[in-house]
């Protein structure tokens, strides 16, 4: 059985058909920008990730928000573990270690020194202060 062929009046139809579908596709959507523009971006923080590069192995790349009430406390705790990075978005935190302490305001960024530091952060101040703290977590 030979194929029929559409007439040829169809064609126009389905022309018009198939332009609709592609061009609804993208409806809405603007074209890609290509160069940033408007963003202020913060003193950058590193942390040489060495002395955890042995066990990276089923470890996690995590963000997370910590809201400290006035007088809240992160105890006693080590990052040999893990390592961190995090930002200071609202209220005042406190971060003592062994020989001192660190204030840390709004837009600060923070990071702990590397393994073998122990430390707590307190919010001693009266609003509460919001932390986003980014680890390579292993679960």
């Amino acid at each position: 059985m030979e194929p029929k062929l559409l007439p040829l009046r169809f064609i126009p139809a389905c022309l018009a058909a198939t332009v609709l579908f592609v061009s609804a596709s993208t409806v809405g959507q603007p074209a890609p920008i290509r160069e940033t523009k408007g963003v202020e971006i913060s003193h950058v923080e590193s942390l040489d990730l060495t002395p955890w590069a042995h066990d990276v192995k089923g470890r996690q790349l995590r963000i997370r928000k910590l809201v400290f009430q006035p007088g809240g406390v992160v105890g006693l705790h080590s990052h040999d573990d893990r390592p961190d990075a995090s930002y200071l978005v609202q209220g005042e935190l406190t971060e003592y270690r062994e020989g001192g302490y660190v204030k840390h305001r709004p837009g600060d960024t923070v990071h702990t020194a590397g393994k073998n530091v122990s430390h707590w952060v307190a919010n001693e101040g009266k609003i509460p202060a919001v932390l986003v703290v980014v680890d390579v977590f292993k679960p």
